[in-house]
């Protein structure tokens, strides 16, 4: 199954997209939030990312202090996988471990070593060298 990879980039405030097909995603297998990792890994080299979330092939999120790797059903207040709740009150939600695996289809990271090359090229910079190559 394949992975998305969510970059945000704090430099050009935008999010940009990648997706790696599961034989690249082992490399990330067993990485948790906080952890950082290079970016050739999605064809970015020079650059280096942190997780910073992500979510499982169900949609449910990942959260920093629901440890391991499978599902867990927590007891919240407030936070990842919450919504705003009247003071006090505290809901039973599911939320995915801290750790990727097999079952993470997207990784939320953010950029922490910028490398030499923008992480997406502009439109209008691509469609002139498909010119100067044709």
């Amino acid at each position: 199954m394949e992975t998305k990879i969510n970059v945000g980039d704090a430099h050009t405030k935008k999010t940009h997209t990648f997706t790696i097909p599961e034989t690249d995603a082992k490399a990330v297998y067993g990485k948790k939030i906080g952890d950082t990792f290079r970016g050739e890994l999605f064809g970015k080299a020079g650059y280096e990312v942190q997780i910073t979330g992500g979510s499982d092939n169900a949609g449910f999120p990942m959260r920093r202090d629901a440890t391991g790797t499978g599902r867990r059903q927590i007891l919240t207040t407030r936070g990842i996988g919450n919504r705003q709740t009247p003071r006090g009150t505290r809901i039973r939600k599911t939320v995915a471990g801290n750790t990727a695996n097999e079952f993470t289809s997207q990784l939320n990271v953010k950029v922490t070593k910028r490398g030499s090359a923008p992480l997406v090229e502009a439109p209008a910079e691509a469609a002139a060298e498909e010119k100067k190559e044709a």
